[in-house]
């Protein structure tokens, strides 16, 4: 249940709801709940097999992509004002940028 908490408070209220969703069979992932709760959502469940290359490789692009997007941000000291004047640094941006990477 503190897995799907997780997910929903992390996953769904920054992104939408996933269509598809990759795992490496975790039991975390294939308990009775979760397959319950993707039904619910509409959403899909499939596995990969541990270091097949094309799978490895998806992931590490995504995981190269947010590294470079926060290297800019950490490399010039980048802070952004919001429009009421609050500064936020990248941590504090991190669930925008995530959610923009997710939705291009």
């Amino acid at each position: 249940m503190e897995t799907a908490l997780l997910f929903w408070n992390n996953i769904t209220s920054t992104c939408e709801v996933p269509k598809i969703i990759i795992s490496n069979r975790d039991p975390k992932f294939t308990f009775e709940f979760w397959t319950n709760l993707y039904d619910k959502l509409g959403t899909n469940l499939a596995f990969y097999t541990a270091y097949h290359p094309q799978t490895d490789g998806l992931a590490e692009r995504m995981i190269q992509t947010m590294e470079d997007i926060l290297k800019r941000f950490c490399a010039y000291g980048m802070e952004y004002k919001d429009h009421e004047g609050y500064t936020h640094d990248w941590v504090t941006l991190l669930p925008e940028i995530q959610l923009a990477y997710n939705k291009s």
